[in-house]
C-alpha cells in the first residue's frame, strides 16, 4: 500500500476512528512523549500537553467522569486529537504517576 492510498483510506475514517488511528500511531513511537512535558514550576511539574498548562491526569479524570474526546476538544478549544491520543498514551504507560496526581488533587 502506497502512503497515497493510505491517506484516502484515512481521510474516510469517522472522527472516532481517526482519534483511534492517532492512538495507535503514537503508541508505535515508543517511549517518545512528543507533545507531553514536564516543567519545573508550571502545574507542580505534571506532566502536561506541551505549551499549555492542562495536565494529563485532568483529561485522564475528565474522561472517567464521562466525558468523550470531543466533549475534552470542546472544552479545551487549545488543544488537538493529537494531543489526547499523546496524553492517553502517556497516561497507559505512566499509570502509578497519574493515579498518585488525581489522588494528590482530590485531597486539595
Amino acid at each position: 500500500m502506497t502512503l497515497k492510498e493510505l491517506e484516502q483510506q484515512l481521510l474516510a475514517l469517522s472522527p472516532g476512528e481517526k482519534l483511534q488511528a492517532i492512538q495507535l500511531l503514537a503508541q508505535s513511537l515508543g517511549n517518545h512523549w512528543q507533545g507531553i512535558e514536564k516543567t519545573p514550576r508550571v502545574c507542580g511539574g505534571e506532566a502536561c500537553i506541551a505549551k499549555t498548562r492542562i495536565p494529563v491526569w485532568v483529561l485522564v479524570e475528565a474522561r472517567r467522569l464521562g466525558y468523550s474526546d470531543a466533549d475534552l476538544l470542546t472544552s479545551y478549544p487549545t488543544i488537538t486529537a493529537t494531543d489526547l491520543a499523546n496524553a492517553w498514551v502517556y497516561a497507559e504507560a505512566h499509570p502509578d504517576e497519574i493515579e498518585l496526581a488525581i489522588e494528590r488533587n482530590e485531597v486539595a
